[in-house]
Order: structure tokens, then C-alpha cells, then sequence
């Protein structure tokens, strides 16, 4: 189990979330630049109901469920999706933009990151899809770190974040096997394990993630879990309404999230509103966040009814979040302030 001091958290709030991958362009942008990471997506977000990335994850194994270790599948970089070539420079340098469009060249691919996008579940007129952002879960219990017979992974004490020293890896990739999110990736230039390392060197500096401070939509809160003055804790703790994914793999993961609650009203076969179940299953709702997720609802629910009466309410007002450097828990440095050696 976790001896950090302190542990640094994540709330994503999924009814806020429009799909654009802006914090996926950051993170990719700033951390998987070098030769062998081409394929790699530190920061995923995935259309729900769906396989995911890698392919249909929620089913490899892993983790600790019911207490006791599982061994879980190895994830391939066709399960994750190949860093595609396209024909950047006929359309763009050759003159061609007029007349020929982008393509993947050589083998067509049959998955990637985002291929099911936006095809969700359900039947018309009561289809319904989320997008589900995910980063690695910086666990207080890592599957990856007790796997490592290298004793490459460690969690670091100052803030719990989970890294990977990459002189002692070998490659050995037990840790993607261990992980029950699947959110370690294999540069098979470098021959080592690589991973979302929750911004540390900005959050040492006070300034937050960078999937967090990109949100167009001020999707995601940051800060220690232990900070009652900072919305993690108020979001986690006093409300309870941010709860983790997969509760049941057993490693207690500190990205929490919000689960959404406000999609459209059903309709019946006579095309008029059924106000007497969701769009969006609970069953599947609990088979994501476990059980305490209809608890959640409730006090999401009950709290915008509240708003909505003329009330005030201290759960809304977070999640609205007037003043987005408010949801950062302090890490609220603006990092053009700095000069980043």
C-alpha cells in the first residue's frame, strides 16, 4: 500500500466533457514526442459505450480483485493503435490539396484509439454515448509497481505520483500486465515501459497538468486529496459524488470522476417523454463505478433541483466552476511565468 505523504488527485466531471481531445493533443504534445512514442496516448478519451483503447481493456485482468493479484493480458500496440502514416506530403507540399484528400498509406488499420467514436449504445430514439477521458489512475495500491521484479516503478512520497525509472527498467512490460486500466505503453525503441507521469515537474513548480489547465470545458479539478480548502477534497470526500472507475480492480485509483447524470429524457413508443427510467442505464452506470455511482445521481440531482428553486448550493457552484483557476487546488501558476530549464 501507498506510504506517500501526501497524494496528488484528479476529478473529471463526465457531464462536461465535449469529446474534443484538446487535452489529449496537450499531453501528447508536451510528453511522447521522442522516437517510440508515436504511438503512444498518455491521455486517452474514449467514447462510451465502447472497446476503448486499447481494444476492449475493461476485460484483460489485472489488478487486485477481490483482494488476491490477477494476472492480466498483455496489451499490443495493434490493440492500442499504430502511429498510421499518411500522405502528409503529396496533399500538403506536392500541390495535390485540390484533388486528393488524406490516407492512411500502406496496411489499413482495423482499430485505432478513437474507432468507435461517438457510436455509443442503445436503440432509437433513446441512443446515448459519454466520452471518458482517462490518464493513468496514480493508484494508492499499483499493480504495476508491485509486478516490477526491477523495482523500476515507485510512487513518490511528496505526492503520490506513480513513475517509472526507466534506467531500471528492462522491458519486462509484467506492469502491463498487472495494470487493470492498461494505461502503461511499451517504446520498443528504448525497449523500456512508459506512462502518464501526472505532470510532475509542473506540479513542482505549481503549475497544474496539462490535460487539466487545456480543458476548454473546465472538465477537470486538480489539488492533494487531503486539502479541505480545494474542491478534490469537497468533490471526493464532503459530497461524494466523484468516484473512481473500476472499484472493483482493487488498486484504489486516485482519478475520480463525476458520473454523468443529465442526459436527455427517453421517449416511449409514442414518441412522448418517459420520465420513469434514464437514457443511460444505471446497470451500465453501476457496471463502470460500482453501486455507490445511483448515490452520486441522487445528490447531483437533488442539489441542481435545489439551484433550480431558487437555492443555493455549494456542490453546483464547484462544478460550474465561475473561476476555472479555482479548481486547481493551488496549482494555479501560470507557466509563461516561469522559465522552464
Amino acid at each position: 500500500m501507498s506510504t506517500a505523504k501526501r497524494q496528488m488527485a484528479m476529478v473529471l466531471d463526465l457531464n462536461k466533457c465535449i469529446g474534443c481531445h484538446t487535452c489529449s493533443v496537450a499531453c501528447k504534445t508536451l510528453w511522447t514526442r521522442d522516437e517510440g512514442q508515436e504511438y503512444m496516448l498518455f491521455n486517452t478519451v474514449n467514447t462510451m459505450p465502447g472497446l476503448g483503447t486499447p481494444k476492449n481493456w475493461e476485460a484483460m485482468g489485472g489488478g487486485f480483485p477481490n483482494g488476491e493479484a490477477q494476472l492480466g493480458q498483455m496489451p499490443t500496440t495493434k490493440g492500442f493503435g499504430e502511429a498510421w502514416e499518411y500522405n502528409h506530403n503529396e496533399v500538403f507540399y506536392g500541390g495535390e490539396g485540390q484533388s486528393v484528400h488524406l490516407q492512411i498509406q500502406g496496411d489499413q488499420p482495423d482499430w485505432g484509439p478513437n474507432w468507435d467514436e461517438d457510436q455509443g449504445g442503445g436503440d432509437f430514439p433513446n441512443s446515448y454515448f459519454f466520452y471518458l477521458p482517462r490518464i493513468c489512475n496514480h493508484c494508492t495500491h499499483p499493480a504495476c509497481l508491485e509486478a516490477c521484479p526491477r523495482q523500476a516503478i515507485v510512487k513518490r512520497e511528496e505526492d503520490g505520483v506513480v513513475v517509472i525509472n526507466e534506467d531500471r527498467c528492462r522491458g519486462f512490460r509484467f506492469c502491463m500486465e498487472a495494470c487493470p486500466y492498461k494505461k502503461i505503453y511499451f517504446n520498443h525503441v528504448k525497449k523500456v515501459s512508459q506512462k502518464c507521469i501526472f505532470c510532475y515537474p509542473r506540479l513542482e513548480q505549481g503549475v497544474a497538468q496539462a490535460c487539466a489547465r487545456q480543458c476548454p470545458g473546465r472538465v477537470r479539478f486538480v489539488g492533494y486529496k487531503d486539502d479541505q480548502n480545494a474542491p478534490i477534497w469537497k468533490l471526493v470526500e464532503k459530497w461524494k459524488v466523484a468516484i473512481p472507475l473500476h472499484p472493483e480492480f482493487g488498486t484504489e485509483p486516485n482519478v475520480f470522476y463525476v458520473p454523468p447524470f443529465d442526459a436527455p429524457t427517453r421517449f416511449d413508443a409514442n414518441g412522448d417523454f418517459d420520465h420513469s427510467k434514464p437514457r443511460i442505464p444505471d446497470e451500465y452506470l453501476i457496471s463502470l463505478f460500482g453501486e455507490k455511482v445511483l448515490d452520486s445521481i441522487q445528490i447531483l440531482k437533488a442539489e441542481r433541483e435545489k439551484m433550480r428553486q431558487g437555492g443555493k448550493s455549494e456542490l453546483m457552484d464547484l462544478l460550474i466552476a465561475y473561476r476555472w483557476n479555482d479548481m486547481f487546488g493551488g496549482f494555479d501558476v501560470n507557466p509563461h511565468s516561469l522559465s522552464w530549464a
